[in-house]
């Protein structure tokens, strides 16, 4: 009897011995599991914000329905920064000492990463960031925070594209000319940044000028004195540079006021979702880094779309929702390729990505002007044409051609 239930014993640690070789052999975890932790920040009140939280909540239930990484399940955990730099420390504070994330994602405007980057750097958790254009941001990391991978352009990365742009596209299509420019910017820290690098980029080739607004996204609204002297100024492409909350009535002041550039621009960080519906929205360009329209060019672009569609039933109308989209899918890649959530091994996997993303282009991490982690580096010329967004500048994504000049308000 002792000899048999002895064999019984061995027979049992046998085969617990062999599941347990299977279950890493597969790469599954235990039953119960627990979750691979996202942290993110948002202005969840802005649609980049918005949209951004719902891109990255797709993502993870996704990679969720596929099986989770490394056996375990993905939850995002995302906390509103208000669009205050306060609030955004704050939100990282919580995130990293009563959340427990593995690591953070998220982040959109400049002036809040600034006030982020103390306790980032306190923590040093690895941080997939989709927003802060602003170089002050990459300054105030330093070239030491390894940790840090920044998926959004810096401002002097953008000025570069848009300079490159605008010259291929004056050279591809002869009847579109620019000599003066003008920019009108919200004053905080995104505006700023924005006119210091696009005066260095553009002042050497064109006649530059510019000045400040208060965004109506910070209790403003009235553009009357910017547009007042970009008219004065008369520019052949005028641009502003604040956020979605600007676009409609900054536009409907520039109609009042019957001012009609030959280029008319915007480059905030997200559109109003229902912009394009709007018959002051035509031909109006802008600045991105995404549009539906990509579609018709890139798999993983309408892959990105027609989930995003089936699972909230209204349309992306930022860029932000395919960038942050991106990031749960570079870390999720990067932590099965790392084989656990340890920073160091996680910080080594991200350096080697390599993601189809649904911008149109493969996501790669370079150096930038300070930090060893910089991911997108141009941007893309659009504009609003027929309630759709088509990419104009580069011509190898390129939907439409330039419709040009602006026509005159009637």
């Amino acid at each position: 009897m002792k000899k048999a239930l002895l064999v019984i014993m061995i027979i049992a640690l046998a085969v617990s011995a062999f599941a347990m070789g299977a279950k890493e052999a597969t790469g599954t975890a235990p039953a119960g599991a627990a979750p691979i932790k996202i942290g993110a920040t948002w202005p969840l009140a802005d649609i980049t914000g918005k949209q951004g939280s719902m891109a990255a909540q797709q993502a993870v239930d996704e990679i969720n329905a596929a099986g989770g990484v490394l056996g375990r399940k993905l939850e995002l955990i995302v906390v509103d920064d208000e669009l205050k730099a306060d609030k955004g420390a704050a939100a990282i504070e919580k995130l990293v000492t009563v959340d427990n994330v593995d690591l953070l994602i998220g982040g959109m405007a400049s002036g809040v990463a600034l006030g982020q980057i103390p306790v980032m750097k306190k923590y040093a958790k690895v941080v997939i960031s989709t927003g802060a254009a602003s170089y002050k941001v990459e300054e105030g990391l330093g070239a030491e925070a390894d940790w840090y991978f920044h998926l959004h352009p810096w401002d002097y990365n953008q000025g570069q594209s848009y300079a490159d742009g605008w010259e291929a596209i004056q050279k591809k299509f002869g009847n579109v000319k620019i000599q003066k420019i003008f920019l009108a910017y919200e004053e905080g820290a995104f505006g700023k940044a924005s006119f210091d690098a696009s005066k260095t980029l553009f002042g050497g080739r064109y006649t530059f000028d510019g000045a400040p607004f208060k965004s109506a996204a910070f209790g403003g609204g009235d553009y009357a004195s910017v547009l007042e002297a970009a008219k004065k100024y008369g520019p052949d492409l005028f641009l502003w540079a604040g956020y979605d909350a600007d676009a409609l009535p900054m536009l409907e002041q520039a109609k009042a006021m019957k001012f009609n550039p030959g280029i008319y621009l915007g480059a905030p960080p997200g559109w109003p979702a229902d912009f394009g519906k709007s018959p002051l929205a035509e031909n109006v360009m802008l600045y991105g880094m995404w549009a539906p329209s990509i579609n018709g060019v890139s798999p993983a672009s309408k892959k990105f779309y027609d989930g995003f569609m089936a699972k909230y039933n209204t349309e992306p109308a930022t860029y932000f929702a395919p960038l942050s989209y991106s990031a749960v899918y570079i870390a999720a890649d990067a932590i099965k390729r790392a084989g656990s959530t340890d920073t160091a091994a996680l910080i080594k996997a991200l350096a080697a990505t390599n993601y189809a993303s649904p911008l149109g282009q493969t996501i790669t991490f370079t150096p930038s002007n300070i930090i060893k982690h910089q991911g997108v580096k141009n941007q893309k010329i659009l504009q609003w044409q027929k309630g759709r967004q088509e990419v104009i500048w580069p011509f190898e994504s390129a939907t439409a051609a330039p419709v040009y000049p602006f026509p005159a308000w009637k």
